[in-house]
């Protein structure tokens, strides 16, 4: 216990020797998410990274979400305590499988969930989360939007919109996500048959239709928060749990599947913020050209979302 007492004092020291702060997402292990500034959901970190007069970003997420940052800021420094934190999903959509997908379909507009890679990024149209997918499908000027890499989040966005939506890659998912089952769903409704279930976008399309709540993770948490309801099944990355304990300690909360772990996700540990901020690297590093074209689709993402 003390030395993580003193791990946590010194991260604190190097932040205010540094001006740095540390950005960590709904799926952190619950220490890094107890000493970071802020936590949050994709499109909640896109928009604290613009804002934050800090002059180095901890960014303790995925590859993709640390390169968001950078794109955003880039007369900062971003630092990702592990890089071998990379998304599974955003690997699914390189360059070239984009390229391909756009060159047969010319004239549809490209829409990227934001787990996907700066070099896909940069081809975009749009991007978006899965707090706005379906908004931003929505505004898009054609008839046919290509949407990658979650064909399950590609569900979701199809709803409420007479656009035709083709999911780049054809099978592309969250593995964390996707393997949350109808089975899992019922399974727990039996066990907890008063609790309302909310679902992550990225969940299957039989569990989505299963849900009372469909939002991303900070939406769930706004959620629990508002509604009457006392208990609840979640549906998504087991992390967002302790968020949701942290902020309504007077509700229940209960996982759909206790397998709904990103290991990815939890490769920042006290350890390797303390040595981001120590040596202030790794840093994440992108071409002047991809963060110029990438920066664009995300500008636009933010304009456009409420």
């Amino acid at each position: 216990m003390k030395e993580r007492m003193e791990q946590v004092e010194q991260i604190g020291r190097l932040k205010r020797e540094k001006n740095a702060i540390v950005l960590a997402h709904n799926y952190e292990r619950a220490e890094v998410q107890d000493i970071a500034e802020f936590v949050g959901d994709s499109l909640e970190l896109a928009r604290i990274a613009m804002d934050t007069d800090a002059d180095i970003i901890i960014f303790c997420g995925v590859n993709f979400m640390a390169e968001t940052a950078a794109i955003l800021n880039p007369d900062k420094k971003v630092v990702i305590p592990d890089v071998c934190a990379i998304c599974p999903m955003a690997q699914q959509l390189p360059q070239d499988v984009l390229r391909a997908a756009m060159r047969e379909h010319p004239d549809a507009d490209v829409v990227l969930y934001v787990n996907t890679l700066a070099e896909s990024k940069a081809l975009a149209d749009c991007i978006c989360t899965s707090a706005n997918a379906p908004e931003i499908v929505r505004a898009m000027d054609t008839p046919t939007v290509l949407f990658g890499p979650d064909r399950n989040l590609a569900y979701y966005a199809q709803k409420g919109t007479s656009k035709m939506i083709v999911p780049v890659p054809e099978h592309g998912n969250c593995p964390s996500h996707h393997q949350i089952t109808l089975e899992d769903l019922l399974k727990a409704k039996d066990a907890h048959p008063r609790a309302k279930i909310m679902a992550h976008p990225e969940c299957i399309p039989e569990v989505q239709d299963r849900a009372d709540y469909l939002a991303s993770t900070s939406g769930m948490v706004k959620i629990s928060k508002e509604v009457e309801d006392e208990e609840f099944l979640i549906g998504t990355e087991i992390g967002l749990l302790h968020r949701l304990e942290k902020e309504a300690p007077d509700k229940r909360f209960y996982p759909l599947s206790t397998t709904a772990v990103c290991p990815q996700m939890k490769m920042c540990t006290l350890e390797n913020i303390e040595a981001a901020l120590e040596h202030e690297k790794p840093e994440v590093v992108l071409s002047p050209e991809i963060m110029d074209a990438a920066r664009k689709p995300i500008e636009r993402m933010l304009a456009l979302s409420h």
